[in-house]
């Protein structure tokens, strides 16, 4: 809490006072009235909900044993990370299901490679149009049902891909992931950034973390089942039921604002957005050339240039998802030791000497450690990246994440389609080698990167003595 007590818009003798009650847990009062708080509700979108509009006019809500908000949610900043670390995995396994699955569905269907191309190339690109129909979502119904919503839609997409009975469904269950993980993206990504807002220091990190430990787990059970001699629907199937368990897990928290707003004193994007927006873009086409290379075509490559088995292959994935999780869980800690510029000058640097390795690898046991110092290197690039840009304007943060998601869809695109091509005719090494030359870029705009300030806190006071 702020050193002092103001009622909101006050001008009489309480103005300017410090609380007599500062200090003193939940407290009651003589005359019956309650202690007050700030809160936003992530049911209703923001900027429109009946807490801002009560915050403008001075109002606050009531703070007691068991605070909740208008909308009735149960306020709890610790609930709601634990919330947005459930999706943040539950995506991470979606992806990693589908990613770890692609040789496996390519021959039972009898596909050829540059099908298998165009179709990872189509995943990326209606992604990117549903990052704008989670935008619209967002806006219309929060980030929470968003996000819960696009998660029932992407374990739907994975039944339909495992049970295809040709290729044309087999296409059109792979559309329906692209646009459900598109607005799965733009929903999770602004419920991180409210929540960091919301503790004024770096955390976006750890969300991040839980989307890699859901990656390893989804593609050390696309292994497993490969070893039990499953079908890929089965093992789709699988995958599928556990999102669709921790979409029922789910539950809506709202977040204490720590000020109004109005007071937030952020800086805002302006009339040029984009200008503000390119250097963490650039970061994040990088960063999604190298994730696109290593996620999509890492299993293929272990399997057709390393002659790996059906059953070690993903394990290339599993390793890249594992440095994503040690690399993630002291992405936070580092920001706030060495500041987020260093951090991903150091960064850069380990994942381009890693693709370099991962290239020149002589075997699949080689493969799987480079993979696995590449996800250590990449991973706190774009969580940095996201969380940055939520900061150049925090109460329009779904906005400017979905533009951002344009250029994450730009490099997956780029980096899927150019080392599907370069895969397809036998140079997946020359695959590798060309992100290895991109990463060197990214200390360029180190620069422009930023820490989450402290937040501003209210004071309890009593709405009447």
């Amino acid at each position: 809490m702020g050193d002092h007590c103001r009622r909101p818009g006050g001008t009489g003798r309480l103005a300017g006072l410090r609380s007599p009650f500062y200090g003193l847990p939940r407290p009651a009062f003589a005359s019956g009235a309650p202690a007050t708080f700030a809160a936003t509700c992530p049911h209703r979108p923001a900027g429109r909900s009946h807490a801002h509009r009560n915050r403008r006019r001075g109002t606050i809500m009531s703070f007691n044993a068991s605070p909740r908000s208008e909308c009735g949610h149960p306020v709890s900043r610790a609930a709601a990370r634990r919330v947005a670390a459930i999706a943040f995995a539950a995506q991470g396994a979606c992806v990693a299901a589908v990613y770890t699955t692609v040789p496996a569905v390519t021959e039972r269907l009898g596909m050829a490679p540059l099908l298998t191309t165009a179709l990872m190339v189509a995943v990326a690109l209606t992604a990117g149009g549903g990052s704008f129909l989670g935008l619209a979502a967002i806006r219309r119904a929060g980030p929470v049902a968003t996000t819960r919503g696009a998660m029932a839609a992407a374990a739907v997409a994975l039944l339909l891909i495992g049970w295809a009975p040709g290729q044309a469904a087999a296409v059109c269950a792979y559309v329906l992931f692209g646009l459900a993980v598109g607005a799965l993206d733009v929903g999770v990504n602004t419920r991180a950034a409210e929540v960091e807002r919301a503790y004024g220091r770096s955390v976006f990190g750890s969300f991040y973390t839980a989307w890699s430990a859901g990656g390893v787990v989804a593609a050390l059970l696309t292994a497993g089942v490969a070893r039990l001699g499953w079908p890929v629907a089965g093992g789709l199937a699988l995958q599928a039921g556990i999102v669709l368990l921790l979409v029922a897990v789910m539950r809506t928290h709202a977040l204490p604002a720590p000020r109004t707003l109005a007071d937030a004193g952020q800086p805002s994007p302006g009339r040029r957005p984009w200008v503000r927006l390119l250097p963490f873009g650039l970061v994040l086409l990088v960063v999604y050339v190298i994730d696109s290379t290593v996620s999509a075509w890492s299993s293929v490559y272990l399997r057709q240039t390393l002659a790996a088995s059906l059953t070690v292959a993903p394990l290339a994935y599993a390793a890249y998802q594992a440095g994503t999780v040690i690399g993630r869980a002291a992405a936070d800690r580092l920001v706030q030791n060495l500041g987020a510029p260093t951090v991903v000058r150091g960064a850069a640097l380990l994942a381009g000497s890693a693709l370099a390795a991962l290239a020149a690898a002589p075997s699949w046991p080689f493969a799987v450690l480079a993979a696995g110092a590449v996800g250590l290197g990449a991973s706190v690039l774009a969580p940095l990246c996201l969380a940055s840009a939520a900061r150049l304007s925090p109460t329009a943060a779904e906005a400017v994440l979905a533009r951002l998601n344009l250029f994450n869809y730009v490099g997956v695109v780029t980096g899927g389609a150019v080392s599907g091509l370069l895969g397809s005719t036998g140079h997946f090494r020359l695959a590798y080698a060309v992100p290895a030359a991109l990463a060197v870029l990214v200390p360029a705009a180190a620069r422009h990167f930023t820490r989450p300030s402290n937040p501003v806190r209210r004071e309890i006071v009593p709405e009447a003595l």
